[in-house]
C-alpha cells in the first residue's frame, strides 16, 4: 500500500508593525481553515505566531523594522498524520529561538518582571521547533501535529 501525502501552501508577507500581527492572525486562520486545519492546531500555530512577531517587533534592529516579514504556511498530510508548519523569516541579526536560554520563572510575585515568556510559550504550545539563518534572515518554523480522524 503506498502512502498518500498532500501538501498545501500559502505566503504572506507584512510590514513589521504591530498593527499587522492582525492581519498575519486573519490570514493564517483563514488559509488554515481552507487546509483543514482543526481549530485546537490553529488556535495554538496562532498563539506561536504572534510571539514570534511580538518578539520580531519588539527586540528587532532597523532591519528588521524596515524590511518585510515573511510567513509561510505548510500543511503535510500523510495518511492520517497531519503536520502545519508556520515559517516567519525577518531580517533581524541572528537569533536562534529553538536554543536560546530562557530566563527562569520567578519564586515570588515580587520577582515577577514582565515579558520573557515568549518563548517559553513557542515551545510550548509548538510539537516541533526549528530555526535556521540564511541570507541574512532568521527562518524560525513552529509546527502542530494531528491525526485526522474520519
Amino acid at each position: 500500500m503506498s502512502a498518500s501525502i498532500r501538501n498545501l501552501v500559502a505566503e504572506l508577507t507584512i510590514k513589521a508593525d504591530a498593527e499587522r500581527v492582525r492581519d498575519a492572525s486573519m490570514w493564517l486562520a483563514q488559509s488554515g481553515t481552507e487546509f483543514g486545519v482543526p481549530e485546537e492546531e490553529l488556535n495554538r500555530l496562532d498563539l506561536c505566531l504572534n510571539e514570534a512577531l511580538a518578539n520580531i517587533i519588539s527586540h528587532g534592529n532597523p532591519a528588521a523594522l524596515t524590511c518585510p516579514i515573511h510567513i509561510l504556511l505548510d500543511v503535510r498530510r500523510e495518511n492520517d498524520a497531519c503536520e502545519a508548519t508556520a515559517t516567519v523569516s525577518d531580517a533581524g541579526p541572528a537569533f536562534d529561538t529553538s536554543s536560546a536560554t530562557i530566563k527562569p520563572r520567578p519564586q515570588t510575585l515580587a520577582d515577577a518582571e514582565p515579558g520573557g515568556l515568549g518563548l517559553l510559550m513557542i515551545r510550548s504550545f509548538s510539537d516541533k521547533l526549528a530555526y535556521s539563518y540564511s541570507h541574512g534572515r532568521n527562518h524560525l518554523s513552529f509546527s502542530v501535529r494531528w491525526i485526522e480522524t474520519r
